[in-house]
């Protein structure tokens, strides 16, 4: 029995010169070159692109501070230790281990 579905199209390529290509990043103004060229070819309406906040932190020198000491700690070292001790089977998970001991509910 053939199937109803519809084979995805192939991917199409073009090539650009390096002016050609410098010239579509800058019109493309955040949007990837995919959508700005089909948006520009089909006359549809440019696609709003999200974008992470430049400053996701209202004070940077508070979060610098906290990076370091998170640095010097070595804490991620250890974490990554652990987490591959787990993940081979060297280390024994289990409730009791991860909370210590506390009474769980």
């Amino acid at each position: 029995m053939p199937s109803t579905e519809q084979k995805p199209l192939p991917p199409f390529s073009l090539r650009f010169t390096l002016e050609e290509r410098a010239q579509l990043e800058q019109d493309a103004v955040g949007l990837s070159l995919g959508a700005y060229i089909s948006s520009s070819l089909f006359d549809e309406s440019l696609p709003k692109r999200r974008t992470r906040s430049k400053h996701p932190a209202k004070n940077h020198q508070e979060l610098a501070r906290v990076l370091a000491e998170l640095g010097r700690s070595r804490l991620a070292n250890n974490l990554n230790q652990l987490a591959k001790a787990a993940n081979s089977g060297s280390l024994e998970v289990t409730p009791v281990r991860i909370f210590g001991g506390c009474a769980m509910s």
